[in-house]
């Protein structure tokens, strides 16, 4: 049954004014529907009432049909967040990125070696005062190398190459990329390179002259280039 099979029943009230109340259908007044099973014989099922409708709930007519179950549900998530603003690229990525390889790196000015060094004092002197100097390191393997003592050039410039790596390390050189000859405080560490290529060639290290003189290409075509 469905609402319009409700009944009516009178309902005396105030003045003795009956008024008509519908009521919903009960489990008495299910109907009877014959079933079809296998070998067409039928079998009687009950279906209980259909739902009432709640209190102050109008019925919907003709021309106002009950929506449609595939309509599109209304979209009641959240609005999507708006995606993370991308940070400032420094120009050391930049040149990263063009390049393909590392940013060059510039080592902290060190004055003290290089004011003495042009002030007249002797290497000697500015290295001892100055042990972490490549610029003073690399000066004593040229006045070594210039007097023929190539074994005495040799060991100056491997120091003076070694305090370097040192300094290009701490300053995030990662083993490879540009060490600018134009930057003032990179020359002393070029410098004492370009000094123990030479000395290498001189007592035949052949392997190591051809590997330091391309690390001093890689590292800054100028040095080679002003260096020789």
């Amino acid at each position: 049954p469905t609402l319009a099979d409700a009944r009516v029943r009178p309902v005396r009230g105030a003045g003795n004014r009956a008024r008509e109340v519908r009521r919903g259908p009960t489990l008495a007044d299910a109907r009877v529907r014959p079933v079809r099973g296998a070998g067409n014989r039928a079998r009687e099922v009950r279906r209980g009432p259909a739902l009432a409708a709640p209190p102050g709930h109008a019925l919907r007519h003709a021309g106002n049909p009950a929506p449609s179950h595939n309509a599109p549900a209304a979209n009641t998530s959240r609005p999507a967040r708006p995606p993370p603003a991308m940070p400032q690229t420094c120009p050391m990525s930049i040149h990263e990125n063009l390049l393909g390889g590392p940013p060059p790196t510039h080592l902290p000015d060190d004055p003290g070696p290089r004011e003495l060094l042009a002030a007249g004092t002797t290497p000697a002197d500015v290295a001892a005062k100055y042990p972490t100097s490549s610029l003073a390191w690399a000066r004593l393997a040229d006045e070594a190398f210039e007097r023929g003592s190539v074994v005495e050039s040799y060991a100056y410039a491997r120091t003076g190459y070694h305090r370097g790596l040192d300094a290009l390390r701490r300053s995030g050189w990662k083993g490879h990329g540009p060490v600018p000859w134009e930057h003032e405080p990179n020359r002393g560490f070029l410098r004492a390179l370009h000094a123990l290529a030479r000395a290498a060639q001189a007592i035949g290290e052949k392997e190591e002259y051809e590997r330091c003189s391309q690390f001093l290409k890689d590292s800054s075509p100028t040095a080679a280039e002003v260096l020789g």
